[in-house]
């Protein structure tokens, strides 16, 4: 299968408290089911934190998470170590880790995440 998703097709989402984070997270659904993924995966999101808001601290159970920063800086909790992540960084979140993001300046921070199963 293959197919093509135009921006202005795009459904968007005001999340509030995601994962029981700050504020709230601006979601652009890039996939909108497992089957757009061939089954691997059950998220492809191009996200907007801005600032003051974030992911609050989760661990993945069955799948693993890849957060690739575009814009900004934010926060980063791997795994209880905190750094800081910049446009162009890749974080990677394997099954039974956890991670959290928080944007704490004043620039939206935009990533895109993406679920794949184990």
């Amino acid at each position: 299968m293959s197919w093509i998703r135009r921006s202005e097709d795009v459904k968007v989402n005001d999340r509030q408290a995601v994962q029981n984070g700050p504020g709230h997270m601006i979601a652009r659904s890039l996939a909108e089911s497992d089957g757009e993924l061939n089954d691997k995966g059950r998220l492809l999101a191009h996200n907007t934190l801005n600032k003051n808001c974030g992911v609050g601290w989760h661990i993945h159970e069955g799948d693993t998470e890849i957060y690739i920063i575009l814009k900004g800086e934010a926060e980063y909790n791997d795994n209880g170590t905190i750094t800081t992540v910049k446009a162009g960084d890749v974080t990677f979140t394997d099954a039974g880790e956890g991670h959290s993001i928080t944007n704490k300046k004043d620039e939206p921070v935009e990533f895109i995440a993406l679920i794949l199963y184990k």
